[in-house]
C-alpha cells in the first residue's frame, strides 16, 4: 500500500537497480517489503512506460507475502468475483445449502454456472465425496538387475516405518501414508503418498521424499536416479493419477430429470 511506502527510499533503490548496483531480488535487504515492491514498480514503469499505480493498491501484509509466497513482488492484481447459487450439497463433511464464489473476467460464465446450479437444486441437490487423498512424489532408483530390484521392493515394504520416520522429520504437517514400489527391470519407482492436511503440499512431499531417499541409499545398494521419476505424476495427464489418484479425488453426482433440463 502506498501509505506504507517510503517514497524517497523507493526512488533511490530504483536508481540503484537501473545503475546495476542492485538486483531486483536484493531490494528486500535494503527496505521493508512495501517499499521494495514500490521500487520494483518504478523500475518496471521506467522500462516499459506502463502505469502500475493500481498494482500497488493491495490490502494484504506485504512482509508475509514476500517472505514465503512471492518473489520480486511489485503488488497485486484484482479479479472480479461473483457468487452463484445457492445449491444444496450433501458433501459428507459439509451438508446444506451454500453459495459458490467464482472469480473470473469471462462474461456470462457465472450466469451459465448459476443456471446449472438451479437445475441441480431443483433436482434435489448434488452428492459429493472425497474418495481418496494423498499427494505423491515418485523417485526412481537404479539397481544392478532384476534380483536387486525385487529385493529393494521387498525392503521398502518391510521398512516403510523407517522411511516414514525420515520423511516426517522434515515437516510438522505432512504424514507419509504409504510407499508403493513398481519394478521395471533394473529400475524401481517408489510412489510416496502423503496426507498434506490443508496444503497442496508438493514442496512438502518433495522435501520429505528426499530425506527418505537418503535412507534408502544408505541402507541398500540402490542409486537414486531422479527425485521425480515421472510416476508422481505432476503437471500432466496420466493414467496412474486417474486410477490411483493424486491430491484429493472427488466424485460428485446429481440425477437430473429430463423435464427439468427441457425447461431450462
Amino acid at each position: 500500500m502506498t501509505d506504507r511506502v517510503d517514497a524517497d527510499t523507493a526512488e533511490e533503490l530504483a536508481d540503484r537497480v537501473e545503475s546495476g548496483d542492485l538486483r531486483l531480488y536484493e531490494l528486500g535487504e535494503h527496505a521493508d517489503a512495501d517499499t521494495a515492491a514500490a521500487a520494483r514498480r518504478l523500475v518496471v514503469e521506467r522500462h516499459s512506460g506502463a502505469e502500475l499505480d493500481t498494482t500497488g493498491d493491495y490490502s494484504f501484509p506485504a512482509e508475509k507475502a514476500a517472505g514465503s509466497n512471492i518473489e520480486n513482488m511489485i503488488g497485486a492484481a484484482q479479479i472480479p468475483m461473483g457468487v452463484a447459487g445457492p445449491v444444496t450439497i450433501d458433501g459428507g463433511a459439509y451438508s446444506g445449502e451454500t453459495y459458490l464464489p467464482l472469480a473470473t473476467t469471462e462474461g456470462a460464465l457465472l450466469a451459465s454456472v448459476n443456471r446449472g446450479l438451479s437445475v441441480i437444486d431443483d433436482a434435489g441437490g448434488a452428492t459429493a465425496r472425497v474418495t481418496k487423498q494423498g499427494m505423491t512424489r515418485a523417485p526412481v532408483f537404479q539397481t544392478s538387475g532384476i534380483a536387486e530390484s525385487q529385493a529393494l521392493a521387498e525392503w521398502v515394504r518391510d521398512d516403510t516405518d523407517l522411511l516414514r520416520e525420515a520423511a516426517e522429520s522434515t515437516t510438522s504437517h505432512g504424514k507419509l501414508l504409504d510407499v508403493t514400489p513398481y519394478v521395471v527391470g533394473d529400475n524401481v519407482f517408489l510412489r510416496f503418498r502423503y496426507d498434506t492436511a490443508d496444503a497442496m503440499g508438493m514442496n512438502m512431499a518433495t522435501i520429505a521424499t528426499g530425506e527418505a531417499c537418503d535412507v534408502i541409499e544408505a541402507e541398500t545398494d540402490a542409486s537414486l536416479v531422479a527425485l521425480s521419476g515421472n510416476l508422481c505424476t505432476d503437471k500432466k495427464p496420466a493414467a496412474i493419477n486417474a486410477v490411483e489418484g493424486r491430491g484429493r479425488s472427488v466424485t460428485a453426482e446429481a440425477l437430473l430429470p429430463g423435464s427439468s433440463s427441457k425447461r431450462r
